[in-house]
């Protein structure tokens, strides 16, 4: 008969969040994970099999923090503009999950057009945003997206390590002004096409 569990998964899970999202994702270990605990590791692997199967766990609970964070962003009046304003947030308030998602090498490098749709699930919504927001479809809807989640990147990662600090104001402004230019530039191209 195998042991009972002294701790639920879900226990376990926002132990390990709680300690990634204060010492990093290199912080989750056994031992570290048991002491968050107040255990020992042993308790651990009557829940889990392996530290691997621990980990996934908590990027899919990092993944559902992100994803909160986001549907916030497609819930305001200027959905697109929202979401690029929320993921800056996310890096700003969940640092340590934004390295976790955002900044860690991957084993295969996806080209731009692929990029999006691989690190992050709710690339769809998003996209439909810029249709509902601007009228803009297909490469087009793309290409902006492309371009404000480069620049939104920049300034999450220069908040995600410290490198900088920006007030709302000063990312709502940026933002807007950038989607502006974009905007122009889009709609000058499908002029000259």
């Amino acid at each position: 008969m195998p042991p009972s569990a002294k701790f639920t998964r879900e226990e376990i899970v926002r132990a390990a969040l709680t300690l990634v999202r204060t010492e990093g994702f290199d912080a989750l270990t056994a031992r570290a994970l048991g002491a968050k605990l107040g255990s020992s590791a042993r308790p651990i692997f009557t829940v889990f099999q392996n530290m691997e199967e621990v980990q996934q766990a908590v990027m899919d609970a990092a993944k559902a923090v992100y994803k909160a964070f986001i549907e916030q962003g497609l819930a305001q009046e200027k959905a697109f503009q929202g979401v690029g304003t929320q993921y800056i947030l996310f890096s700003i308030q969940e640092p340590k999950l934004f390295q976790l998602l955002f900044m860690r090498e991957r084993a295969q490098v996806p080209d731009l057009p692929n990029v999006l749709p691989v690190i992050d699930e709710n690339y769809a919504q998003i996209l439909l945003s810029i249709r509902h927001d601007y009228g803009i479809e297909g490469p087009a809807a793309a290409r902006l997206y492309h371009h404000l989640w480069i620049y939104s990147h920049g300034i999450a990662a220069l908040c995600a390590t410290n490198m900088c600090r920006f007030s709302g104001e000063e990312i709502g402004e940026m933002m807007a002004e950038v989607c502006r230019s974009l905007l122009k530039s889009i709609g000058e191209g499908n002029r000259n096409d």
